[in-house]
């Protein structure tokens, strides 16, 4: 509903009275629109009325919407208080220098509201007040007249000016009493009154020549307010014709953007008087102090021209008043209207009023961005603007009301394909040729937490070797989040699961922030080949979003386990395991077959297999690839019995682990061919063997020639012994408690003469060694103690055996006490007194 609302304001000064005035008030509901109207020069800080109440708005929610105040003026001379809703003045209002002639003045404000965004237009009337006195443009005015003037005779005069309006403005003039003149008026069409000095008595320059007149302007104020000029008025000889333009009134259209210097118009005044008499000079009598600006007069030829810079948006209009005098002095004026046309020199002005940024990305399409007035301070179509932003852009701009756009959006936006938007937003008239101006708005999005982490990889493969350091890296994992901020902070875990009911934490750990992957233990491929197990990358944001992804260990087998021997297996202590090979073997008869793993893989595990240590290279060979171990020529009366061959065993690994085994080969054709020479010697234990050590080191460091002595000793009492007695033969009631076939010809302890005992023990063996029966041949002496050389039944060789002992006790040999299995054996004479003599 419209109100009204009166409030009074008394401001008191010595020479200022009481001013009343009225507000009115239109409220509308509909448009949107209220109108207040205050007079100028009011005091800031009145208030001229609530808007909040006048609105319907709730004052308390005024801050939290954002209430603007907008105008188009350059100066706030209004506010609003957030407080209360309250529109009081901020500024002084001076409405003649707001609307100068205007009849009405008014100033239009803008009141934008956020949450929802609402814009009400409020339109003040600044009323005039009588706040300007009457000024005549010259203090001072000079006028000729002549004394063959008539009375009744009109003097044209220049009138006063007073920025004020209607009553406030010039109502009347007044001139000094005086018997000569009195006060004439003149009033154009447009309402200006022009003050003439009218003649009523006929003039004597003779009795006067001159007079001093006071011509007073009053203005219609309550207290009206005057202003004054002289006027001195020189009596001259006759002049009796004025000067005549050849119209009263000319009619000028001039464009705004007429160049400085551009010719208006040309004056033309004529005068029927001859001599210095028809000499006319022109001269403005009244113009605008704006146009005085603008617009010069030549004062000889008459012309009007541009001396600054037309405005049609400023001013529309001029009205200049031209006075042509002859040399007479003679008076006459003429009018100059000048209307500016409108001319397309104004670009649109764009605003933003309201602007939201940034912006969530989630943000729904009609989404409001900005809130945008667009103003064009041409004319008619030349002030009708459009506005337009690109194409193929997420927004769009709707129109509300006149001169104001919305910003919005069309569609889903994405902060991480486009982080930032640069809106241009272009203003075009409709003019001829259109003008146009341009604003960028630069619109930030907000992240949002919509994208998971993603892996660089759909799943990992990783490959260490074993036997691996605990705590060392194994590998990492790096997951990328395309949002921003705590959003895209990605962080890693492990998810709980089990391997043979050993949780998967005690395998392996993971950096929280780096995702590197650390082993908690060593790893051993024989026990362990592979393993799985998933890595979680969740971000910070909230919700947060995470994504798994599935890492696979696997083991890389090295060389760390040596050929394992299955066959033949490993000899126990006191027993020597045999080979038996017929003698009548040919070449390639397969002997044995070494068998052995490796724990390893691949080529960890390939095994070869190669001849170490062997009496006769070209006796044996061994398949590398099988270990067969065959005959590699025919055998030969003249091979040893016995043989040991050492078979290395290794693997195909960098650097290759081996081992070894000894195969003891016996080559006979059955077992009673061999037992004969089958003797055991045990171990010597640690004990005996650091006794003897520690015996020989003293023996020798006590006396040299002691040890000596005792040997020459030793070697005569051997010499007196019955070498027979002592090396008697085997008694046959030994061999049945042996379950042994014996050959019949064996007799008083002596086997047929192609055999003889053998018993040879190396010198720095310590492992023990068995005798076999074979065939008498050269065996080498070197590092051995012969026992039975002469052990052949032939007396003629009794002394033999003393004379070898001698000579090897000469050479300062160890000799190896033997120990004769089984031991029943040693019981007999022949090897107690022997074994006697090999312990001294």
């Amino acid at each position: 509903m419209p109100g009204m609302i009166q409030c009074k304001n008394i401001q008191r000064t010595m020479k200022w009275q009481v001013i009343v005035f009225s507000i009115s008030l239109f409220y509308d509901i509909a448009c949107g629109q209220i109108q207040y109207s205050v007079f100028e020069e009011i005091k800031p800080g009145y208030v001229v009325g609530n808007v909040a109440k006048d609105l319907g708005l709730d004052s308390k929610a005024l801050v939290e919407r954002k209430l603007q105040v907008t105008s188009q003026m350059k100066k706030h001379y209004f506010n609003i208080s957030l407080e209360n809703g309250n529109l009081f003045v901020a500024d002084r209002i001076d409405r003649e220098s707001l609307c100068e002639m205007e009849e009405t003045c008014f100033l239009n404000l803008e009141v934008l509201l956020e949450n929802p965004v609402n814009i009400y237009h409020v339109i003040i009337e600044i009323k005039d007040i009588n706040d300007n006195f009457p000024i005549f443009p010259k203090q001072i005015y000079y006028i000729e007249i002549s004394e063959s003037a008539l009375p009744g005779t009109h003097f044209a005069l220049e009138n006063a000016q007073d920025a004020d309006l209607g009553s406030n403005s010039i109502q009347s003039y007044n001139l000094s009493p005086n018997q000569h003149f009195k006060l004439g008026e003149k009033i154009t069409t447009q309402g200006i009154r022009f003050p003439e000095l009218v003649l009523e008595r006929s003039l004597d320059r003779e009795k006067q020549g001159f007079y001093d007149l006071i011509l007073t302007a009053f203005d219609g104020g309550e207290t009206a307010k005057t202003g004054t000029a002289l006027l001195k008025v020189f009596v001259q000889d006759i002049n009796d014709n004025f000067p005549v333009f050849t119209l009263d009134t000319y009619w000028i259209n001039l464009n705004e953007n007429a160049p400085v210097g551009f010719l208006v118009c040309r004056l033309n005044a004529t005068d029927k008087d001859e001599g210095a008499n028809a000499e006319i000079t022109y001269s403005f009598s009244h113009i605008p102090v704006k146009a005085m600006k603008i617009f010069s007069l030549d004062s000889k030829s008459g012309e009007i021209k541009i001396t600054g810079a037309l405005d049609f948006e400023v001013t529309r209009n001029y009205e200049i008043t031209v006075e042509a005098k002859d040399g007479g002095g003679l008076v006459t004026h003429c009018t100059v209207l000048i209307q500016i046309v409108d001319v397309n020199d104004n670009a649109p002005e764009i605003i933003i009023k309201s602007l939201i940024s940034p912006i969530p990305e989630n943000s729904l399409p009609g989404t409001l961005i900005a809130l945008i007035n667009v103003n064009d301070q041409d004319s008619g179509r030349n002030g009708e603007v459009n506005c337009h932003i690109p194409e193929k852009l997420p927004f769009k701009l709707i129109s509300p009301s006149n001169k104001y756009y919305q910003l919005i959006t069309t569609s889903l936006l994405d902060r991480e394909t486009t982080p930032m938007y640069n809106i241009t937003i272009t203003a075009e008239d409709e003019g001829s040729p259109p003008m146009s101006s341009k604003k960028t708005i630069h619109l930030l999005l907000s992240d949002v937490n919509d994208n998971p982490p993603i892996f660089q990889k759909p799943s990992y493969i990783v490959y260490i070797p074993e036997n691996n350091i605990p705590g060392s890296s194994i590998h990492q994992v790096q997951a990328a989040d395309i949002d921003d901020g705590e959003n895209s902070e990605v962080q890693y875990s492990l998810v709980s699961s089990n391997i043979s009911n050993i949780p998967i934490s005690s395998y392996v750990s993971i950096n929280v922030k780096s995702g590197i992957i650390y082993s908690q233990r060593s790893f051993d491929y024989e026990e362990l080949r592979d393993f799985q197990f998933q890595v979680v990358a969740k971000d910070r944001g909230q919700p947060s979003l995470s994504r798994n992804v599935t890492v696979r260990i696997c083991i890389i087998d090295m060389n760390d386990n040596a050929p394992k021997i299955l066959y033949p297996s490993e000899e126990t202590e006191g027993t020597t395991i045999f080979e038996f090979i017929p003698r009548s073997s040919e070449k390639g008869y397969l002997v044995s077959k070494v068998i052995a793993v490796d724990a390893d893989s691949g080529h960890n595990a390939w095994l070869s297999y190669h001849l170490l240590e062997i009496p006769d290279t070209s006796l044996f060979v061994i398949g590398q690839h099988t270990g067969e171990i065959k005959i590699g020529r025919d055998l030969q009366d003249m091979d040893s019995l016995r043989q040991k061959v050492v078979v290395l065993v290794k693997d195909n690994g960098i650097p290759s682990l081996s081992v070894t085994v000894t195969l003891n080969l016996v080559m006979a054709e059955n077992f009673q061919e061999v037992l004969p020479e089958i003797v055991i010697q045990p171990k010597e234990s640690s004990s005996s063997s650091k006794v003897t050590f520690f015996l020989v080191v003293s023996i020798a460091v006590i006396s040299f020639l002691f040890i000596v002595t005792v040997i020459v000793t030793v070697i005569n009492k051997c010499r007196k012994t019955n070498s027979q007695t002592a090396l008697g033969a085997f008694n046959r009631s030994w061999y049945p408690q042996l379950s042994l076939n014996y050959p019949s010809q064996f007799s008083d302890g002596s086997l047929p003469l192609p055999y003889s005992y053998d018993v040879c023990v190396t010198l720095d063996s310590t492992q023990n060694e068995i005798a076999y029966l074979k065939p008498i041949q050269n065996v080498p002496t070197e590092n051995l103690i012969d026992t039975s050389d002469s052990a052949t039944g032939d007396s003629t060789q009794d002394n033999s055996a003393p004379d070898n002992l001698n000579q090897i006790l000469k050479k300062k040999k160890k000799i190896t006490p033997i120990s004769i299995s089984p031991a029943t054996w040693t019981e007999q004479p022949i090897y107690s007194s022997y074994l006697t003599l090999l312990t001294i």
